[in-house]
């Protein structure tokens, strides 16, 4: 049960986006822009994985289950495969960039300060651009509001991981900015 009365029954953001209609249209543009915005370099799957990552470091069931069921969609793998990447993606499948990338989400999630010099050039050495790594930053450290605003209000989550396997393609072929006062 939520911290505040909600007034609905949906799972993580989405009830939160219920509660506050106001905070809604804010929240998804952001999402929408960080995560699927096609002028950018780094794949949906790519910034769907960063959000996953660090959702995963701080524990957010809800979210990195949306996101990891959503960077498996577009990575085409499966949650398994997402869950090896979470606990250790230096041993992942994954190109020396993205790791270096996620390097850097990992130091985000910590605080601010913890990304080095030696993060962000060992970045670029693998190719990443400095608009990959500005937006490695900004979803790094969205995830972290993100996380912090859906378990800071002890919003539920289902624990069936069938649940957000499931409903990752509709997410994304309909993406973030659709309200959820449409459906």
């Amino acid at each position: 049960m939520a911290h505040i009365e909600l007034n609905n029954e949906m799972p993580g953001i989405r009830g939160l986006m219920y509660y506050s209609p106001e905070t809604e249209a804010p929240l998804n543009a952001l999402a929408e822009l960080l995560l699927r915005d096609d002028n950018n370099t780094l794949s949906r799957g790519d910034r769907e994985l960063i959000g996953t990552y660090v959702s995963y470091l701080n524990d957010c069931f809800f979210c990195q289950n949306v996101h990891g069921a959503i960077a498996g969609h577009y990575l085409s793998c499966n949650m398994e495969q997402i869950d090896a990447i979470k606990a250790d993606f230096n041993s992942a499948n994954l190109s020396p960039k993205m790791k270096a990338l996620l390097t850097i989400a990992g130091s985000v999630q910590k605080g601010g300060k913890h990304v080095t010099t030696e993060q962000v050039e060992a970045a670029r050495n693998e190719g990443a651009t400095d608009k990959e790594i500005h937006d490695t930053v900004l979803i790094a450290a969205s995830f972290c509001m993100f996380n912090r605003y859906v378990d800071g209000l002890g919003t539920w989550a289902p624990q069936d991981r069938s649940f957000y396997i499931n409903r990752a393609p509709e997410r994304a072929e309909v993406g973030y900015a659709a309200s959820i006062f449409q459906k």
